[in-house]
């Protein structure tokens, strides 16, 4: 009886297209449905969760990428948008005197290798230890990426 319950439940797949800005494409924090954000992993201690960026899905020129270019894309990136940020973390004031690094909802730059990738349908999160993130910055698309 509960896996059928399990099939009446809709699937909410993280869909990139419905959850950016018209006019910037990048996501907009006013898009994402509460429910997926309430499904998503909830960090503990020092950790953030980042979804990273995963661009506008075709180059300046105009050109139209493949999917496994723009998957490709959003492994490479070194840009992220925090969507929580754990309880412990920026708390100890002897490592951190001038306060948080980053807030939620903040676009940050991290580290290549940096946390756990998690895939989930429709892209990946990390979980970043709380000294990863190496800048805060207004809009992703003013670092230059490798396509």
């Amino acid at each position: 009886m509960t896996a059928n319950k399990e099939k009446e439940i809709p699937s909410q797949v993280l869909n990139f297209d419905k959850i950016k800005s018209e006019e910037t494409k990048l996501i907009d924090p006013k898009n994402l449905p509460a429910k997926l954000l309430d499904r998503l992993p909830k960090p503990t201690g020092w950790r953030i969760l980042v979804l990273p960026y995963q661009g506008t899905g075709k180059t300046k020129g105009g050109i139209l990428l493949s999917d496994e270019t723009v998957e490709m894309h959003q492994v490479a990136t070194v840009c992220g948008y925090v969507l929580r940020i754990g309880p412990d973390a920026y708390n100890d004031k002897d490592r951190f005197p001038k306060g948080p690094w980053c807030k939620e909802k903040d676009w940050v730059i991290f580290g290549r290798y940096a946390g756990s990738r998690l895939k989930i349908e429709g892209g990946e999160i990390r979980l970043l230890n709380e000294d990863e993130i190496l800048a805060t910055i207004s809009n992703p698309e003013d670092i230059l990426h490798l396509f």
